[in-house]
């Protein structure tokens, strides 16, 4: 095998092995499994209570807007335009449900979790990182020091460098 074909496949083979890859599989196929459960749950409860106000099945709710001719033995439309909003309506009753299932289930307890977790950490005692402002705030002093110190003949160079390297100062004429 040539070099390239080896790096392309050592690629392939850390894609595959990272992290995300292996996270994302296994949502799919929980995503799979929980789909049947919240189906389940749609066609044995919900259905049959919005049945109790019409059609158990939803997709028999639908609304003609030009005049439609129903068949006179199985009641369905055979000719016309006609909006099937029963489907339409158990979709969004699925995704509510699904969504709703999903928050209470997993996401507010692992929020929770993660809470108490965070409460347990002892507080870090170790000093903040200055900000930007603070760190050009001490550059400026460290250049105004400087200024002052070159021109009454002294060197600040070392002092305001903090000793990493040298500042280089120029002496003004007046």
């Amino acid at each position: 095998m040539s070099e390239k074909t080896t790096g392309v496949l050592a690629g392939f083979k850390e894609f595959l092995l990272r992290g995300n890859v292996i996270e994302l599989a296994v949502a799919v196929v929980v995503g799979a499994a929980f789909t049947n459960i919240v189906n389940a749950v749609v066609k044995g409860v919900i259905n049959p209570i919005v049945g109790a106000l019409g059609s158990q099945n939803l997709d028999h709710y639908k609304t003609c807007l030009t005049t439609c001719t129903t068949d006179a033995k199985t009641g369905d439309y055979t000719d016309g335009i006609y909006i099937l909003w029963g489907s339409v309506l158990s979709a969004v009753l699925t995704f509510v449900i699904t969504a709703a299932v999903v928050y209470f289930l997993m996401i507010l307890p692992m929020n929770k979790w993660k809470a108490r977790q965070d409460a347990k950490k002892p507080a870090d005692d170790a000093p903040v990182d200055p900000t930007e402002v603070e760190l050009l705030t001490e550059i400026r002093d460290a250049l105004v020091a400087q200024r002052n110190g070159s021109l009454s003949g002294s060197s600040t160079a070392s002092a305001a460098g903090g000793g990493s390297g040298s500042v280089v100062t120029q002496k003004t004429q007046q």
